[in-house]
């Protein structure tokens, strides 16, 4: 399968995402009252890029944390809080978070099948939480997780997670990743991936036999 977005040049801020507070601080402290009090400012937010939904979109999916409906590969915690750039950066509560992406083998699920897709609604902190996995590469393109934030029934933010090489290669070097040769370079050739500039890439540590990441995103 393809994907597909915008150009580079039309990819501008609807997405912000935190600046001040590192992603790695956020990892260390996202889940925690102490890391944004519910009610509470997030401390600075910076512009970064809006991506296409791609042709995989098939709706909202079913509303739940657990995406992975069996299929395996690494485990990934993704840990999201939701601000409201305009308000401060603070916490938003209510809002819908999408997530959808490929299996290990490049796989996106279709028709009846919904692996690694859900929905959630944030918490009063703005938080939500999906466990998945670390998607695997397909068509050439940086792999990724597609998400789209909808704070209301009239406007959405649509874009995606990257991950750094060095833990592409570390992870594809594990079953079932091993079921097929790896990219050497998977981020170098995709314009999107250089166009976010790093600002999208996730910053994953190790958890029990697999991954936790967290990430705060700011909406418009």
């Amino acid at each position: 399968m393809t994907d597909n977005g915008t150009s580079p040049g039309s990819r501008r801020s609807l997405l912000l995402a935190a600046g001040s507070l590192s992603v790695a601080a956020l990892a260390a402290g996202c889940g925690r009252p102490a890391a944004a009090p519910p009610g509470g400012p997030t401390p600075g937010c910076v512009l970064a890029v809006k991506a296409g939904a791609g042709p995989n979109y098939s709706g909202p999916g079913r509303t739940r944390s657990d995406v992975t409906d069996g299929r395996v590969g690494v485990p990934l915690r993704l840990e999201l809080t939701v601000v409201r750039a305009s308000a401060g950066c603070r916490p938003l509560a209510g809002a819908a978070v999408d997530i959808w992406q490929a299996d290990a083998a490049g796989v996106y699920s279709e028709g009846r099948d919904t692996f690694l897709r859900g929905v959630q609604v944030t918490d009063a902190a703005g938080r939500c939480v999906f466990r998945t996995i670390v998607p695997g590469w397909y068509a050439g393109l940086a792999p990724h997780i597609h998400f789209k934030v909808r704070p209301d029934s009239r406007s959405e933010t649509t874009s995606q997670f990257f991950f750094p090489e060095d833990f592409l290669r570390e992870v594809y070097a594990r079953e079932p990743y091993t079921r097929r040769k790896a990219p050497r370079s998977p981020n170098a050739h995709d314009d999107r991936y250089r166009a976010a500039a790093g600002t999208m890439t996730l910053a994953p540590v190790a958890e029990g036999g697999g991954y936790r990441a967290a990430y705060a995103v700011g909406i418009a």
